[in-house]
């Protein structure tokens, strides 16, 4: 059957709107600057260890090795340090594009909206009604912060999985999808558009279950805001829509089973956006942990909706793929979509690389809404991770971080530079860094001495 789109108290509020600014960052900042003070012997220790282990890569271009040990993986997840700099990027879709085309992997999937990420799916794919050009498709990443996938080196990627989509069979066409919990205007449109298409006596009982929530799809803090002060919770509705959808399963999937996969999920992204924003309401880390469960759900049926054989790539910042445990996000209670599909699949099953520089420039805002920033990244704290990998006299290398090197230097907390798309460089130290056991954090790492900022697309 050919794809088609679907188109579609005072304290309280302060509490509420501060976790919310946490929650919707992509980075926990915690203010250690060096996780655990290192002496002079563990330094060299360290220092010893990464220039035996650091394998030198060249500009862009991923070694055999990392690829090889990559595709032993169905999943694949590839960090970032920050959402605005080059070289993650373009490692990122080197790596992405020989899994791909050399090991057969399935689909990329991003920390991105689901509506956005499904207009650019539809271009890679040639679906009807597509945009018609790269260029055109990533202009629907029209939320804060644009530049994340608005940049020229996605629209390098873009244009490459089409190119060799255009080779395949529609059936084996690769997809490009978001995992994220955002994007609520774009979601909820979407659902009423392919009921009123499917069903459309049915159409207005969802419009009224979406009605509650309808004032802040374009507003979810607000929505936190009014949870604050004691107003009415729209859960009940959204999680109606979503049973709706299920029940009839069997009936809207035999119209068009992918047109049905796709609302479903549009489905979700309502029910957990609506659950992501009452729980900031209450605080904790039940808002932050609702949003990586919904990465790793999201994911999973990705892979279920590719078929037995799937196998697929994520992209996502580092605090989010490197495993919570063997970070200081383990001691707050918080979770992340790396630690949940290892503890779903099987460490064997799962393959985290994570990135980090030590010095450049990056894209990024000073709070969340304003303008974006070219900022000068400063040279790395000493003691944290990435200095030790600068005064190894590393420059661009990979380092795979194996069983063995989970105890020894490797085992202590080390700071672990991590950049949102909020950004003060000029206060990064100590809120920036990330204590971290990298070992555990990663299966491999890759180190660029020198970065540039992305470049940017968005108007």
């Amino acid at each position: 059957m050919m794809e088609t789109r679907t188109t579609g108290s005072s304290l309280a509020i302060a509490r509420t709107a501060c976790f919310f600014l946490i929650a919707i960052q992509s980075v926990i900042h915690t203010p250690v600057a060096s996780g655990q003070a290192l002496t002079e012997e563990r330094m060299h220790a360290l220092v010893e260890l990464i220039q035996e282990t650091a394998k030198p890569i060249s500009d862009g271009t991923s070694p055999d090795e990392l690829i090889e040990k990559a595709a032993e993986h169905p999943y694949v997840l590839l960090g970032e340090a920050s959402h605005g700099t080059s070289e993650y990027y373009t490692y990122r879709t080197d790596i992405s594009m020989r899994l791909i085309q050399e090991h057969g992997f399935s689909f990329i999937a991003v920390e991105g909206d689901w509506d956005a990420c499904w207009e650019v799916n539809a271009y890679v794919k040639d679906l009807p009604g597509a945009a018609q050009t790269a260029e055109a498709a990533l202009t629907h990443f029209n939320r804060w912060p644009p530049w994340m996938w608005n940049n020229r080196e996605v629209l390098e990627l873009v244009q490459q999985l089409r190119s060799f989509n255009d080779s395949r069979p529609r059936a084996d066409r690769v997809g490009f999808y978001g995992i994220d919990v955002y994007g609520l205007e774009g979601s909820l449109k979407a659902v009423l558009d392919y009921v009123a298409e499917v069903d459309p006596e049915k159409a207005s009982e969802i419009l009224a279950a979406y009605d509650c929530l309808m004032p802040f799809r374009e507003d979810g803090a607000g929505y936190a805001r009014r949870l604050a002060l004691g107003g009415t919770s729209c859960e009940d509705a959204v999680r109606w829509v979503l049973e709706h959808l299920r029940e009839e399963a069997e009936n809207y999937r035999e119209q068009d089973a992918k047109a049905y996969f796709a609302a479903k999920q549009h489905a979700w992204v309502v029910k957990n956006a609506e659950h992501h924003y009452r729980a900031a309401a209450q605080g904790g880390a039940d808002s932050w942990n609702s949003r990586a469960e919904h990465f790793a759900q999201t994911v999973n049926r990705l892979m279920d909706y590719h078929g037995d054989n799937a196998k697929g790539i994520v992209w996502a910042h580092n605090t989010h793929i490197g495993d919570a445990r063997a970070t200081a996000m383990g001691q707050t209670g918080r979770l992340n979509i790396g630690q949940i599909l290892r503890e779903q699949h099987g460490r064997d099953n799962v393959f985290a690389v994570g990135f980090g520089t030590h010095r450049g420039t990056v894209l990024a805002g000073r709070a969340w809404g304003q303008a974006m920033e070219t900022m000068q990244v400063p040279e790395s704290v000493p003691g944290s991770w990435e200095n030790l990998l600068y005064q190894a006299g590393i420059s661009n290398a990979v380092l795979f971080l194996e069983p063995k090197h989970r105890e020894g230097p490797l085992d202590a907390f080390i700071g672990h530079r991590a950049i949102g798309v909020i950004y003060q460089p000029e206060r990064e130290n100590p809120g920036n860094y990330v204590p971290t056991r990298i070992a555990e954090r990663y299966d491999a790492f890759i180190f660029i001495e020198e970065t540039r900022a992305l470049d940017n697309l968005a108007p």
